[in-house]
């Protein structure tokens, strides 16, 4: 069999249709990602207790220690056999929740230690101005941080782009599952996959663009 280039130039038109369940997905887990990841790094900065610093780090340990397959696979066919409220919950729905859970791991490592490398002297200098730490913290160590971060940020996004590829196991029609539906019909796998490959590709490449405007944004800003 040849390749037919008719063919996979309407495969790409076709998949690119599920485009915008993919990048949703991804941008919404991006968004809880940082939220969650914030909100840990602060804890961790902020918080001396033992137990408490025990639990997030044993939520760090088991997101980033076991594949996401896995973890779409408890939370969205163990969860319903323990908690029959969760049979409710679409797939679609709990690939975010998962995705969210999983970069929030990621993302709070990466933004604690964007905080770190910000010099102390900028926390003790803001304490004596009258601010607080959690007020210190939000105005000064925060954004001094975000450009250290912004590069790891942006390969976690391109790997949560790449993670939506098997949400189509639970059933979401993304662009993996048009591409997974379409070679299964015409038995043509390499012009559906190339198709769907080039796509993601293409995504990482003006990812990988956009946050090198980003960062040349912010250091002409310091």
């Amino acid at each position: 069999m040849s390749f037919d280039i008719n063919y996979f130039v309407k495969r790409i038109l076709v998949i690119g249709r599920y485009l915008p369940t993919t990048l949703s997905i991804a941008v919404f887990a991006m968004l809880f990602g940082i939220m969650i990841g914030m909100v840990l790094a602060i804890i961790k900065s902020e918080v001396k207790s033992r137990y408490v610093n025990l639990i997030i780090d044993t939520y760090i340990s088991f997101f980033r220690g076991t594949p996401l397959m896995v973890q779409l696979f408890i939370f969205y066919f163990g969860l319903p056999q323990l908690f029959e409220s969760f049979s409710n919950v679409g797939a679609y729905e709990m690939s975010i929740v998962v995705m969210s859970l999983n970069a929030g791991a990621y993302m709070s490592v990466i933004i604690r230690s964007a905080m770190n490398s910000v010099h102390k002297n900028q926390m003790e200098a803001a304490q004596s101005l009258g601010m607080g730490r959690i007020k210190a913290m939000v105005r000064i160590i925060i954004p001094q941080s975000a450009r250290i971060a912004v590069p790891p940020l942006s390969n976690t996004f391109i790997s949560l782009i790449q993670g939506t590829s098997i949400t189509f196991i639970l059933g979401v029609k993304d662009i993996m599952a048009s591409a997974k539906v379409g070679a299964s019909a015409s038995y043509k796998f390499f012009e559906n996959f190339l198709a769907v490959g080039l796509i993601y590709w293409g995504i990482t490449i003006l990812i990988s663009y956009v946050t090198k405007m980003i960062e040349t944004r912010m250091d002409k800003s310091y």
